[in-house]
């Protein structure tokens, strides 16, 4: 079964999935050794792995040790085509559906099409709508462009609804690392009722009881990357409340 089908058929089932995200400049080998044992004894879904941008982590590294110690899949969550790597399990590619910088609609896939090409990687059309979150961060600054407001949950609602029509399989609606206010649940109640395909939200979740209301809101997928690097106590309570919800 192909990663994409794994998500469908658990949304299908109305299994909610949980993702750990990993950028490879901020975590050890030791680090995230430990954390995919961790991860595997709480039943995560799926590894993310990928950055704004990467200085002096190694994706194929990260996919290495990851691989070593679970068998989690790991899907690329790329800030640019340096991010690929064929040893990953599948990648979403990621269009800024939510931005206006070419590059990162279209233009960096232009360049990145004939290398995926030659990969046996599972590629994955994915709607990226970046949501304000009260501080100005990394993706904001490196994609260069404005998140859509907070408080315009019907903005959000009709670009998902674009993505949808436009043939993406994923709408991952994302408040950024280092946000201070996670997607809003109205914002996710409003993408849910418009939209069919699977809803995959990160940015700020900072706990249990947070992934569980925007699972409930009508997320499919919940990403949580920087708390869990902070606390990996929590990446069993966030499993478990993620998981509960049906």
């Amino acid at each position: 079964m192909s990663i994409y089908q794994q998500i469908i058929t658990k949304k299908t089932l109305q299994q909610k999935q949980f993702a750990v995200l990993v950028d490879p400049d901020k975590i050890t080998e030791k680090g995230l050794t430990l954390l995919a044992e961790e991860a595997t004894k709480s039943k995560v879904d799926y590894f993310f792995l990928g950055g704004s941008l990467l200085t002096s982590g190694s994706i194929s590294s990260c996919i290495s040790i990851i691989k070593s110690a679970t068998n989690i899949p790991v899907i690329l969550f790329p800030g640019s085509v340096q991010q690929i790597d064929a040893t990953a399990d599948a990648l979403l590619f990621l269009s800024l559906i939510s931005g206006r910088n070419p590059d990162l609609l279209i233009g960096n896939h232009v360049k990145a099409a004939p290398i995926l090409r030659n990969m046996q990687l599972e590629v994955i059309s994915t709607g990226y709508i970046l949501i304000e979150s009260g501080n100005r961060t990394t993706v904001q600054y490196i994609s260069n462009t404005f998140p859509i407001p907070a408080d315009k949950p019907e903005i959000a609602a009709c670009t998902a609804m674009a993505g949808e029509l436009l043939g993406m399989k994923l709408i991952f609606a994302e408040a950024g690392s280092g946000a201070l206010n996670p997607v809003s649940i109205e914002m996710i109640k409003a993408i849910r009722e418009l939209v069919n395909i699977p809803i995959i939200v990160g940015g700020g979740i900072k706990t249990p009881e947070k992934a569980l209301l925007n699972c409930q809101a009508g997320a499919d997928i919940i990403v949580v990357g920087n708390s869990i690097e902070k606390d990996q106590m929590l990446l069993h309570r966030m499993a478990e409340a993620i998981h509960s919800c049906h």
